[in-house]
C-alpha cells in the first residue's frame, strides 16, 4: 500500500475550500472562472489551491485561451478509492 501517496491526497482534500472544489468538479470539468464565482477569494488563491490538488494527483488541468479548466484525475481517484477501501473494508470485516 502506498501510504505516502494516500496521505498526500488526503492532506490536499482536508482543507475545506479544496474539498468544495473537488466536489464541484466531480460533476465534470469546470473553468477557473466558474469556480471563482463560488468563493470569496482571489484568482491567485484559487491558483494555489489548484496547484496543491494537481500535485496530489487529484485534479488535472488544461489551458484554453486565458482560462484553465479543471477536472478530476480519474486514474488517481480510482487509486484513492481503492486504497481507502482497503483500509476501511478491513475495519468493517473485523467487526
Amino acid at each position: 500500500m502506498d501510504y505516502l501517496k494516500l496521505s498526500k491526497m488526503m492532506k490536499a482534500i482536508a482543507e475545506p475550500n479544496r474539498l468544495q472544489i473537488v466536489d464541484m468538479i466531480s460533476t465534470g470539468e469546470k473553468c477557473a472562472c466558474d469556480l471563482l464565482d463560488n468563493f470569496n477569494f482571489t484568482q491567485p488563491t484559487l491558483s494555489h489551491h489548484m496547484k496543491v490538488l494537481i500535485a496530489a494527483g487529484i485534479v488535472s488541468a488544461r489551458k484554453d485561451g486565458k482560462w484553465h479548466y479543471y477536472s478530476l484525475d480519474q486514474k488517481n481517484i480510482k487509486v484513492f478509492e481503492s486504497l481507502t477501501n482497503q483500509i476501511f473494508k478491513k475495519n468493517v470485516e473485523v467487526h
